[in-house]
C-alpha cells in the first residue's frame, strides 16, 4: 500500500477523469493521469487500488496514450467491463492534430482495448469507429459507457452532440448497441432534452426499481447531475436535488460492491494555489457513497471506511470572541440582530469536525469556521443559510490579488457555485461533518448533502462556531484526527 489518504492525489501528476471498476474485492479506479506537461503532451490511464477509499495501491500506468501521429495522443475518459472471456476497455481518443477532412476541427473516436488481468492492455486500434458526419458532431464523440443488458446485447453511451439545433442545447445521452463489442450500431439517443453543451462522462446504474442516468456538464454549472427513471430507456425525471456536489467536483462516475454504491469524482486544483486562482482540469480524487431515499432520490453521503479513519480525539477549548455563549445542550448562543463567534485554537493539517447544529426560527446564518484566525476574522467559513435552503463555502476576508480590487476586505463575493442546496428547518438538529486534508475540504449536511472545497492561502489556525442574526446551539462537538501521515505531494 502506498499509504493513507483521504483525498489521494499520485506522485507526479494530478487525477483526472475516473473509471472505476469492482474486481476481487476491491475497486479498480483508472483514471486519466495528468502530467500538466505542454512540452511533452499526451495523457495515458493510470491505475490505483483501494478498499477503503483510505489505503491506496498505485500501480501506475496500464493504458499507455500513443505518439504524436497517433488518434489516442490523449487516451481520454471510458469504461470497463468483463465480458466474452476478457475484461475489456473502451476509451476515447483524441489528437488535436487529427482532424476531419470536411470540417478541419480535431476528431474524437471511441477505441478499444482487451486484457486477461486488468493490468496489461492489448490495442485493438481495428475497433475504432467516429460520429456519423450526418448526426453527430465529430469533434464531440467521448467518454463511451459500455454495459450488457438483460437480453444479452451490449450499449453504449456516449457524450455526443447533434449537427442541428442551438449551438448551446446539442448536447445528447448518444447510444450504440452490439452483438459482440467489436461492430456497433448507432441508435436513438438514450437522451437529448435540449439542455446543455454535451452530458460529459454518461453513467447509468440501477437501485432497486430505479434507474439512474449520471453525467457531467459545464453549460449552465461545472457539477455533476443524475436523472432517474424507472425504465432504462428514460423517460428521465429530475430530482428536487439533481447534483452531486458543487463547483469543486466534476466528471463523478459510480461503481458499486454489491452492497454499496460511490461516487468517485476529482476535487480541481486552482491556479497558483491560490483561493483566488482559476479552477484547473483534475485535482485529487473524493469519493461520495450514494444512497437511495424511499422516494427513489439519492443521498449523498462520507463513507463510513473514511469516517473511521478518524479514530484520533483532538481536544478543542472554545473561546468566546464576540457575543455571549452558555454551555446549555452544548454551546448556545443568541445574536438576534448581531454577530456572535467563538473559536478553539491550533489544529492539525487533517481531521474531521463534526457538530449538530440547531437553530431557531428566523435565524440568518450559522455555520463553522475552518483555519480560524484568534479572532474570528480569518478563515473560511461553512455557512448554513436557513432563509436560503442552502449550505455555502465561503471565506474571510475575500481579498483577491487583482490590481483594480485594492485590496479591500469582502470587496469580492462568494465563490458563486460552492453553494450546495438543502433542507434547513429550524428547532431540528443538522449535523455537519468536515473532512480537512490539506488544501482540499468536504463538507456532509446530515448524511445527504456534499460539498467540496479547496483552501489555499491560509494553511493553519483554529476552528470556530459562529451565529449571525440568530439563535442556534451547537451540541456533540467533536474533532479526530487520522493518526497517519499524508503521503499525496
Amino acid at each position: 500500500m502506498a499509504g493513507q489518504n483521504i483525498f489521494f492525489r499520485p506522485p507526479e501528476g494530478w487525477v483526472g477523469d475516473v473509471i472505476p471498476y469492482f474486481h476481487e474485492g476491491a475497486f479498480w479506479l483508472f483514471y486519466l493521469h495528468d502530467r500538466r506537461d505542454q512540452e511533452h503532451p499526451g495523457t495515458s490511464w493510470h491505475l490505483v487500488r483501494t478498499t477503503d477509499f483510505v489505503g491506496y495501491d498505485y500501480l501506475g500506468e496500464v493504458l499507455p496514450h500513443g505518439d504524436a501521429e497517433s488518434q489516442d495522443l490523449h487516451a481520454y475518459t471510458g469504461s470497463v467491463l468483463a465480458a466474452e472471456g476478457a475484461f475489456h476497455l473502451f476509451y476515447t481518443g483524441y489528437n488535436p492534430a487529427v482532424v476531419d477532412e470536411e470540417t478541419g476541427r480535431p476528431l474524437q473516436a471511441v477505441m478499444h482495448a482487451v486484457s486477461d488481468d486488468l493490468l496489461n492492455w492489448k490495442k485493438v486500434p481495428e475497433h475504432t469507429f467516429h460520429a456519423p458526419r450526418d448526426h453527430y458532431e465529430r469533434e464531440d464523440w467521448r467518454d463511451p459507457f459500455v454495459y450488457q443488458e438483460e437480453d444479452g446485447r451490449y450499449s453504449m453511451l456516449l457524450a455526443a452532440r447533434t449537427v442541428e439545433g442551438p449551438s448551446r442545447r446539442r448536447g445528447v445521452t448518444a447510444r450504440c448497441v452490439s452483438d459482440d463489442l467489436a461492430n456497433w450500431t448507432i441508435i436513438e439517443p438514450l437522451w437529448a432534452p435540449s439542455r446543455y453543451i454535451t452530458h460529459e462522462c454518461p453513467d447509468l446504474f440501477r437501485i432497486g426499481e430505479w434507474w439512474y442516468l449520471v453525467y457531467s456538464e459545464f453549460s449552465e454549472r461545472y457539477t455533476t447531475r443524475y436523472r432517474m427513471s424507472r425504465d432504462p430507456g428514460g423517460p428521465w425525471l429530475v430530482p428536487e436535488y439533481d447534483t452531486l456536489d458543487g463547483r469543486a467536483l466534476y466528471a463523478a462516475k459510480t461503481a458499486s460492491d454489491g452492497t454499496r454504491r460511490y461516487a468517485f469524482g476529482w476535487i480541481p486544483t486552482r491556479d497558483g494555489e491560490s483561493d483566488a486562482g482559476a479552477w484547473e482540469w483534475g485535482g485529487d480524487l473524493a469519493v461520495h457513497e450514494l444512497v437511495q431515499r424511499p422516494d427513489g432520490t439519492l443521498d449523498v453521503r462520507m463513507p463510513e471506511t473514511i469516517r473511521s479513519t478518524f479514530s484520533t480525539p483532538v481536544q478543542t477549548h472554545f473561546a468566546p470572541v464576540t457575543g455571549t455563549w452558555e454551555p446549555v445542550g452544548g454551546l448556545r448562543t443568541s445574536a438576534t440582530g448581531s454577530y456572535a463567534s467563538v473559536v478553539a485554537p491550533g489544529l492539525p493539517s487533517r481531521y474531521l469536525a463534526s457538530v449538530t447544529i440547531t437553530f431557531e426560527p428566523g435565524t440568518r446564518e450559522c455555520g463553522l469556521i475552518l483555519r480560524a484566525s484568534a479572532d474570528a476574522e480569518d478563515g473560511y467559513i461553512i455557512r448554513l443559510e436557513p432563509q436560503r435552503d442552502r449550505l455555502v463555502f465561503d471565506r474571510w476576508p475575500r481579498r483577491d490579488p487583482g490590481p483594480l480590487q485594492w485590496q479591500i476586505d469582502g470587496d469580492v463575493p462568494h465563490a458563486v457555485e460552492l453553494e450546495r442546496p438543502c433542507d434547513l428547518a429550524p428547532e431540528i438538529p443538522h449535523r455537519l461533518d468536515v473532512i480537512v486534508d490539506g488544501p482540499a475540504c468536504i463538507a456532509y449536511l446530515d448524511g445527504r448533502v456534499a460539498m467540496s472545497a479547496r483552501m489555499y492561502d491560509r494553511t493553519t489556525g483554529g476552528i470556530g462556531l459562529f451565529v449571525g442574526e440568530g439563535a442556534a446551539v451547537f451540541a456533540d462537538f467533536l474533532v479526530t484526527t487520522s493518526p497517519t501521515e499524508r503521503n499525496a505531494p
